[in-house]
């Protein structure tokens, strides 16, 4: 009987073992979700109305604005920058993940600010949000992988609460200056 005990235990632990590095190695690639309390901040920069599904053929206009903003210098035209980091912006949903939503890219300013002609001022509710870590790597793909994480989470129930679908952000800092070796934060968030 014992014989078998132990030749029962060896294939548990010869089956497990893997499985709990297997499991290890997933969650040292994912990196976990932080929750973070932000207070309201103000925004400046170019704004577009847009769907999650027109950015996923030709007619995407994300892409379009990330040009538009670095061909224009949009930077720099924002008055009484806070900082110089870039913030992407979703906001204004009409819905849920399926529905239109606006997307702006800009920067933080000094509350008060007044918007230039041809941009916008935002301000981003304070709040509870969950902080999604981009892997690194070129800035679109690991925006874009780290969006379909966020999206796969929601649906599981693993964001550590309930989208709220007012604003979410992408915070660019120093970490994003190299294009082809970026890191980025994403700020969903959660009602």
């Amino acid at each position: 009987m014992s014989a078998i005990r132990g030749q029962a235990m060896r294939a548990i632990f010869l089956v497990t073992i893997p499985a709990l590095f297997s499991l290890f190695r997933i969650a040292a690639e994912v990196p976990a979700v932080k929750i973070v309390h932000r207070s309201s901040f103000s925004v400046i920069g170019i704004e577009v109305r847009t769907t999650n599904a027109k950015e996923a053929t030709s007619d995407g206009v994300i892409g379009k604005q990330w040009q538009k903003f670095f061909q224009d210098s949009v930077l720099e035209k924002i008055p009484n920058k806070t900082d110089n980091n870039i913030y992407a912006v979703y906001s204004d949903y009409a819905d849920n993940r399926a529905g239109e939503y606006s997307f702006l890219i800009g920067t933080r300013v000094a509350e008060g600010s007044i918007a230039p002609p041809g941009l916008v001022f935002k301000t981003v509710p304070g709040g509870r949000y969950a902080v999604v870590t981009t892997e690194t790597g070129p800035v679109a793909k690991v925006v874009v992988a780290a969006w379909q994480r966020v999206w796969q989470m929601e649906d599981k129930h693993e964001l550590n609460g309930t989208r709220a679908y007012r604003a979410d952000f992408e915070l660019y800092d120093q970490r994003a200056s190299d294009t082809q070796s970026s890191q980025v934060d994403l700020y969903i968030g959660l009602k």
